[in-house]
């Protein structure tokens, strides 16, 4: 049997069904105290995120090694039940791309000010949004969505979206990505008072555009974003910054590439021990 059918089919299996297992861990809820700092929420809940990915992570390194080493036809073959689970799983993941493909478009409703491009971002802003708005609250939702341009997040939204999908409908997995998304538009927020603009001028923006705003969709950043409770973020706004303690975090990344890279080392050395265990590989 050809070696990369069998490893096309066992990271559907392995890796999709590790994601859609994932889907289900339940999402805690982020600190929503205003003494916290909101952009270390968001990093926390960017964390959170993505580690629920980690196991696929490891099972698709795996099978990385185990490709390695094993010749082109395989002496693994592949059982029934090996298909009759990849299918589903691959319906899920050829969704996740199509609606990957799709977030790539702009959307036919803007917002009246967003930040718009994956690979290039940019800002747009109406005529309608000038003319309503007074120079410091404009000023006040440029620099907004100038903290969304530095962030490069429309690209990181795209992806956000996309390991969500492919971890299937578990309504977890969903709440882990609004949170997080609610919580980037606090984090901006914070980042335009540092820069100096007054939490009155961009509280007045948020509400002006929440009235003008159409639903949008995408891999757009927008200034009032998803967040389902706006009085919230107007007082959060109308309070004093909150204390700011910048961390580099770099022990959980390096953590992760040594992860997969033994998974890489297990596979290459135990791996066909490993596919023959599964009751997915014939003898």
């Amino acid at each position: 049997m050809s070696r990369d059918l069998v490893v096309a089919t066992m990271v559907l299996v392995l890796c999709g069904g590790a994601a859609w297992l994932a889907s289900w861990i339940p999402a805690r809820r982020a600190a929503a105290r205003n003494d916290v700092s909101a952009r270390e929420i968001e990093r926390r809940l960017w964390r959170r995120l993505w580690l629920p990915l980690l196991p696929s992570a490891l099972a698709l390194a795996t099978m990385l090694g185990w490709r390695l080493q094993e010749p082109s036809v395989t002496d693994e073959p592949l059982r029934l039940v090996a298909a009759l689970v990849a299918l589903p799983l691959g319906l899920v993941w050829m969704r996740a791309l199509a609606r990957a493909c799709v977030a790539l478009a702009r959307p036919h409703q803007m917002p009246p000010i967003a930040t718009v491009g994956v690979f290039r971002p940019r800002i747009v802003c109406s005529e309608d949004l000038s003319d309503t708005l007074d120079p410091q609250a404009l000023a006040a939702a440029v620099a907004h969505e100038r903290a969304h341009v530095r962030r490069r997040d429309p690209l990181r939204i795209w992806l956000a979206q996309l390991a969500t999908d492919l971890q299937g409908l578990g309504p977890f997995a969903r709440r882990r990505l609004k949170a997080w998304m609610d919580s980037v538009e606090i984090a901006r927020d914070e980042e335009a008072r540092v820069e100096g603009i007054s939490g009155d001028d961009l509280a007045a923006a948020v509400v002006a555009v929440a009235k003008m705003a159409q639903p949008a969709t995408g891999a757009i950043a927008c200034l009032t974003g998803t967040e389902a409770s706006l009085a919230a973020r107007v007082s959060r706004l109308l309070q004093p910054l909150p204390a700011h303690h910048r961390r580099r975090a770099v022990a959980i990344p390096l953590t992760i590439v040594a992860a997969v890279a033994l998974g890489v080392g297990v596979g290459f050395t135990f791996g066909d021990s490993i596919l023959r265990a599964l009751p997915f590989i014939g003898s």
